[in-house]
């Protein structure tokens, strides 16, 4: 029986439930500890249980950037493994009730170790929304359509979902002032992603053809990319962002493998009479399949709202399909093209996924047109931009008729007032 056959249930009740993120048809991979135990072991979820895979004797190494390097065939019959013993009936299910731990008793931490990282910028109406505030007239520049555009950032400030982080501080500029000043950003915003990490290498010179990328993909996870506006507005030109992004971003700790992600993909279209891609860029393969359907919201959570016991507010939603002008496979094979080599547990950014309704936007840019428009939250709030306390919770989710719906869990962070200044 395939794995992902929407009829398989688990011996993890939990599991079973239709709302549930983590069914055995889903089997994401991730990181966690326990309790006073300061080494990390490698866990699959399964309902509101994790799996110990050493402890269930399935790996004999905590080594998250080792497992991901796996090939296909190999990872592919660990997961054939692991779905046999949590379906309901498994002769494994007493082994593999030893190594089952409740996530609620576990720190879950970032899914692998990152060692680099890029942003894309592949959220097409997020570019125009944005490229209209600044240029009415030509929103997307002329390279847009042609090449998969994108910025290397900083990994060592990639933080866990759960953590927080303090308000930056860099150089504004007021449109009226004489020179420029050294302040707490006041445009803080959030930016809805999703991050894709690479499983298997290539070596320095030998770029990834676009039919066989997705080999050197392990899987994709919610990813917030924290950006301060005031600060972007004055250093951007001519290199692009720099302190206005690498003081902190959100990872979600659940890698959702592509395998997973099987039943969700659908076909690669482009609008008529936008130009083709590059050979390079280009295959049947990818028109046929390349896209991965992936519901997408953003929630807020004011600081008032957490101290009442209020989930806080979904303020938008979108679809990875229906926001990306390029597909996962396009973004390795053009990574790679000059020869770049990826290494295991590198993480892309995909860029703000907005939606093409206003209300479906993938930032606070967009929803409050440049803080121009507050936005009304149901307890009476209002935001242009994120103030102190704020938290932002990512979701995303899988679902079509003939298939179990899954989750990516959730992918939280909570901004904290700046530090002192010195």
């Amino acid at each position: 029986m395939d794995c992902n056959d929407p009829a398989l249930q688990s011996w993890v009740a939990s599991a079973n439930d239709p709302a549930c993120d983590f069914p055995v048809q889903n089997l994401p991979y991730g990181r966690f500890r326990r309790a006073g135990d300061p080494d990390w072991c490698i866990g699959v979820a399964i309902g509101e249980q994790v799996l110990d895979l050493r402890r269930a004797g399935l790996i004999d190494s905590s080594d998250m950037n080792r497992l991901i390097r796996l090939a296909p065939p190999a990872r592919q019959a660990l997961r054939e493994t692991i779905s046999q013993g949590l379906r309901e009936g498994s002769d494994q299910r007493a082994k593999f009730q030893a190594a089952l731990v409740p996530q609620a008793d576990v720190e879950l931490g970032l899914p692998c170790q990152i060692g680099d990282y890029t942003d894309f910028y592949v959220g097409i109406h997020h570019a125009l929304a944005v490229g209209k505030q600044f240029r009415p007239d030509a929103p997307l520049l002329p390279n847009y359509k042609w090449v998969p555009i994108g910025y290397h950032g900083r990994a060592s400030t990639i933080n866990a979902s759960g953590s927080s982080f303090h308000r930056p501080r860099g150089q504004t500029k007021a449109p009226d002032a004489a020179e420029p000043a050294v302040t707490a950003s006041a445009r803080l915003d959030f930016e809805l992603e999703l991050g894709i990490l690479i499983g298997r290498p290539n070596s320095q010179g030998a770029p990834i053809a676009i039919d066989d990328a997705e080999q050197h993909v392990f899987g994709i996870t919610l990813f917030n990319d924290w950006s301060a506006r005031d600060l972007q507005g004055w250093e951007y030109q001519p290199l692009g962002p720099f302190l206005s992004k690498n003081f902190a971003s959100t990872v979600s700790p659940w890698m959702v493998t592509l395998e997973a992600l099987e039943p969700f993909r659908k076909p690669w279209t482009r609008p008529e009479g936008d130009p083709r891609p590059l050979p390079y860029l280009d295959s049947q393969s990818n028109s046929e399949r390349g896209a991965i359907d992936i519901g997408l919201e953003v929630w807020l959570q004011t600081a008032r709202m957490a101290q009442a016991g209020h989930a806080g507010d979904c303020i938008s939603r979108s679809n990875f399909a229906d926001a990306a002008y390029w597909t996962v496979a396009q973004l390795v094979a053009h990574h790679t093209i000059n020869g770049c080599a990826l290494a295991s547990g590198d993480l892309f950014g995909s860029g703000t996924l907005s939606g093409p309704e206003p209300q479906q936007a993938g930032s606070l840019l967009e929803l409050s047109v440049g803080g121009k428009q507050s936005l009304q939250l149901s307890n009476g709030e209002t935001r242009t931009f994120l103030q102190d306390g704020d938290s932002i919770i990512l979701r995303g989710f899988c679902q079509r008729a003939g298939a179990r719906r899954i989750g990516f869990g959730e992918c939280r962070g909570t901004v904290l007032p700046a530090h002192p200044e010195a």
